[in-house]
């Protein structure tokens, strides 16, 4: 019996971004494909400033993109005649720093934007979202504001708040950088629960190459600024994972083969005096 598609499949064609500040052209993005498959965590590291947040931004429709064509299952989100993609609860963004809203509870948060879309009533929205705390080990916790939890069981409720909206596409823009490894490994555990669970397209940025290697099904590794598609590396590591996983050897021959990608753009970025940019 033939397999059907996972939703949630993205193809970034020939994307080129060009920024105008100040009438000096800044090349962010250039000439960059990727294919990624319904369902696929995708990791995608890089040099400080060489464009990794400007491609995610892209596919969230945060802005426009100068040339090329970014497309989810098929459907144009941007391209030409069509600079920006239309924003939609089909793909939701968890950034680097946290936007829970502090003066809702956890739950209130997390219904807020169903309820706001009217996608759900109000009671059904955090009936849902007491269900989904539960489920992602927040239970005891829907009624703490997020001035009163971890940096960790924050940041999971975020990632809770983005999946209430059945979204296709989850675009996390280096979630775990401020924590510590311990709370990280406790992070990444969660994710892949998470991920086992509901099976939605994962589109990652980290600076973590052990991060990208446990957490992914493949890491595309760019160049410094103007970010292109470098290498590809699979990570063909069966799910589900542990942390016993980073101890394998082909755990370690993918490290090996990541850095040694990654460090030669790292030598470029810091011989051309990169800032940190987007």
């Amino acid at each position: 019996m033939e397999m059907l598609e996972r939703p949630g499949a993205l193809s970034i064609k020939n994307v080129t971004k060009v920024y105008d500040p100040e009438g000096v052209n800044v090349k962010a993005v250039d000439n960059c494909s990727m294919e990624i498959a319904g369902g696929e965590v995708c990791m995608i590291v890089g040099p400080s400033g060489c464009g990794k947040t400007t491609l995610l931004n892209a596919i969230a429709g945060f802005h426009s993109i100068t040339e090329g064509s970014i497309h989810l299952d098929n459907q144009l989100l941007c391209g030409p005649e069509k600079p920006i993609a239309p924003q939609g609860a089909d793909r939701m963004v968890v950034f680097q720093h946290g936007a829970l809203f502090p003066w809702k509870t956890l739950q209130e948060n997390v219904a807020y934007g169903p309820t706001v879309q009217k996608t759900l009533g109000a009671k059904e929205a955090m009936n849902k979202a007491g269900d989904m705390l539960a489920e992602a080990g927040l239970g005891n916790f829907v009624t703490r504001y997020p001035g009163e939890v971890s940096s960790g069981m924050a940041r999971r409720a975020e990632i809770v708040r983005a999946l209430i909206n059945d979204p296709k596409v989850l675009l996390l823009d280096e979630p775990y950088r401020a924590m510590d490894a311990l709370t990280k490994q406790i992070m990444h555990e969660a994710l892949l629960e998470t991920y086992d669970r509901t099976g939605v397209t994962i589109f990652f940025i980290t600076h973590d190459l052990e991060e990208a290697i446990f957490l992914g099904d493949k890491v595309h590794i760019v160049t410094t600024r103007p970010c292109q598609l470098k290498k590809t590396v699979e990570v063909k590591i069966p799910r589900p994972r542990s942390y016993e996983t980073q101890s394998s050897e082909d755990f370690r021959k993918l490290l090996v083969e990541v850095n040694e990608a990654v460090h030669e753009e790292a030598v470029k970025a810091f011989q051309a005096g990169e800032r940190e940019l987007a």
